[in-house]
This record gives structure tokens, C-alpha cells and sequence, in this order.
């Protein structure tokens, strides 16, 4: 998903997405994705995220969104080796992410790009859009903390420090562009943070 219209959010390798989240299916349980869910991950690279969470929801569908073809290919080529059957890899723009899918979706996950989106209005009512009557959109995001803190393996990790949202100010965008609403918040140690969002929450 690293183009012009998602800056700072191009696809680390997994080794250092390991040290933060080893247990990647566990952290999507803690973000309330269960058995069932149709899903759409949003910016999916490789699939760190789309092939835990093709275990947890199948027989449901993982629809597997991202603008880098190769990326995708990895994705599929990784989902046959381990016999994934339910993850469909979409290449195409999240700001449209409805006319990309089948069906309306209960779980739509951005991680780690939400803060170099652009158009951030047209993005979350696309999303919105794209959600099933009770569905949650999860963002994840760094925290806004200066980079030099965020290391890995002795080396600074994240997008710049100026390009870094607060929680909050990742609440406001989205509830400002839709009728979506905070539902929970969820700690992602060591240094990031999950928000769940409902439409039509008060």
C-alpha cells in the first residue's frame, strides 16, 4: 500500500514484526476479531495479519486489500503452503473499498498506515461504506511517540515522528468523517494502539 496516497506505510519484514507481535492471532482476539467474521484488511502486505485471522474466522472470508501486486502474490503463495483456503487477495484502492468486495463486511482492520493517508475523509466513509449493520473498523497505529524511542532490535522503528497521530486525534479523524464511533480502546504494548470503532455508538 506504498504509493502516493499512503506515505510512511510500506511493508517491514516479518522478523521485526515478530519481536512486536509474536502472536499476531492472539492480538486479533484482544481486537475482538472471533469465529465468523467476514474481514477486510486494509494495506495487508504479505499477510502477517490476513493468515492468523483467516484461522480464527474461517469458514468466513479474509479479503486481503492492497495496491502492491507483488505483495499479494507472496500473500496467495503463503496461504497455499499453509492450506488457508478462505483469504482472497483484492488489489485495489481502500478509498473505494465497498465496490472491491462481495459482501459487506463485520471486521475492517488498517494497521500501521492510518497516519500516512491523505484523504483521510473519503478513506474512513469508504470504509463506512463497506461495513455489514454491526461491524467495527480497528485501527492500529504507533503512538505518537518521538521515533528514537520506538526501536527494534537497536534500531529506530515507525513513521517519523511528525507524522504520528494520538489516539485521540485518530478518533477525531475517523468520527468526523463518519458515524462511526469509539467502541474501545486496546493497548498494544510496546508501542502501539487499537481502537474499535461502531456505527451509531453515542
Amino acid at each position: 500500500m506504498d504509493d502516493d496516497r499512503f506515505q510512511n506505510t510500506g511493508q517491514p519484514d516479518w522478523d521485526w514484526w515478530g519481536r512486536i507481535w509474536p502472536t499476531p492471532g492472539a492480538t486479533l482476539r484482544r481486537l475482538g476479531l472471533s469465529s465468523g467474521d467476514r474481514v477486510a484488511e486494509i494495506g495487508c502486505g504479505n499477510g502477517y495479519f490476513a493468515l492468523p485471522a483467516a484461522r480464527i474466522v474461517d469458514p468466513a472470508t479474509v479479503y486481503a486489500i492492497d495496491l502492491d501486486e507483488s505483495l499479494l502474490a507472496e500473500l496467495d503463495t503463503l496461504a497455499a503452503a499453509q492450506a488457508i483456503g478462505n483469504v482472497v487477495t483484492v488489489r485495489g484502492d481502500a478509498r473505494e473499498l465497498a465496490a472491491h468486495l462481495p459482501e459487506p463486511v463485520d471486521f475492517a482492520l488498517l494497521a500501521n498506515a492510518f497516519h500516512g493517508i491523505d484523504d483521510r475523509e473519503r478513506f474512513v466513509s469508504g470504509v463506512a461504506d463497506a461495513l455489514s449493520a454491526d461491524g467495527r473498523f480497528v485501527v492500529v497505529n504507533w503512538r505518537a511517540r518521538p521515533r528514537e524511542e520506538t526501536t527494534i532490535g537497536g534500531e529506530p522503528r515507525g513513521p517519523p515522528t511528525d507524522l504520528r497521530l494520538s489516539a485521540g486525534e485518530t478518533r477525531k479523524a475517523v468520527e468526523d468523517a463518519s458515524d462511526l464511533r469509539l467502541a474501545r480502546e486496546v493497548d498494544l504494548p510496546p508501542f502501539h494502539y487499537g481502537l474499535v470503532f461502531e456505527a451509531g455508538r453515542s
